[in-house]
């Protein structure tokens, strides 16, 4: 039985998370943090880290970028694995959450997408840009997400730069309705009512062009993926991993 402590258990994503656990005989919620006190729930709601009297295999985090790295810390140093959803995390936030996985011999994920089909996706993307170095990516998110682009779309455009193997031929340009360029990548963000998560990456070449599109409908989508993450978290190096084809 793993035991797990989810950061934002009362936000969308913990709720998910915590029905979907509610049902897996080996996986157990033993407590959880929110910014609010909850209503009586099967196991404690903490309001502060300071607070917190329990411990848990696995801490799952889905709260906001501001708050991912201090709970990170807090759970690496109390002898807790950490999985966090949470994107947005800025490159210094990982360096040093890395280094202090590897201190106290911790294992430490960062997944930008829990959806299989959204890490296939970009795996295809990868494999597409050898032979397609012009790409694109859009990506529409829910009107509520805080980062934009989000953390698959930066995942998906440095893919798609370390994989290529020629220059793009279309010149770079700076005009804002280019998008974002990452990693030479332009990358597209739309915020709209009605959607969950959705990316395309559009190749083109002389003749022809190629899509890649991946589409979660809900929030479900994330659940397979987020088991996986708790389950095998501790098989990966005592350091911090990026990425949820790395336990594929």
């Amino acid at each position: 039985m793993t035991e797990v402590f989810i950061g934002g258990v009362l936000g969308k994503m913990g709720r998910q998370v915590t029905a979907m656990m509610a049902e897996t005989p080996d996986l157990t919620v033993v407590g959880g943090l929110a910014p609010a006190a909850a209503a009586p729930t099967a196991f404690p709601v903490f309001v502060q880290l300071d607070q917190i009297d329990v411990t848990a295999d696995v801490w799952v985090d889905f709260t906001i970028p501001t708050a991912a790295r201090e709970n990170a810390e807090y759970a690496l140093t109390h002898g807790m694995d950490v999985v966090i959803g949470t994107s947005g995390l800025t490159q210094a936030d990982e360096a040093a959450l890395g280094q202090l996985a590897q201190a106290k011999g911790k294992h430490a994920l960062i997944v930008p997408n829990f959806a299989i089909s959204a890490v296939l996706m970009m795996q295809f993307a990868a494999k597409a840009a050898k032979y397609f170095p012009d790409a694109e990516v859009v990506e529409a998110h829910h009107s509520d997400k805080l980062d934009a682009p989000s953390g698959t779309a930066r995942a998906t455009a440095k893919l798609i730069s370390q994989a290529r193997q020629h220059k793009p031929l279309a010149p770079h340009q700076d005009a804002p309705a280019r998008g974002e360029w990452l990693d030479d990548v332009p990358v597209h963000a739309l915020r709209l009512p009605g959607y969950v998560a959705q990316e395309e990456v559009l190749f083109g070449a002389t003749g022809e062009s190629l899509s890649i599109k991946q589409v979660s409908f809900d929030r479900s989508s994330f659940m397979a993926g987020v088991a996986l993450a708790v389950r095998q978290v501790a098989k990966l190096p005592a350091a911090l991993t990026i990425g949820l084809d790395s336990l594929l």
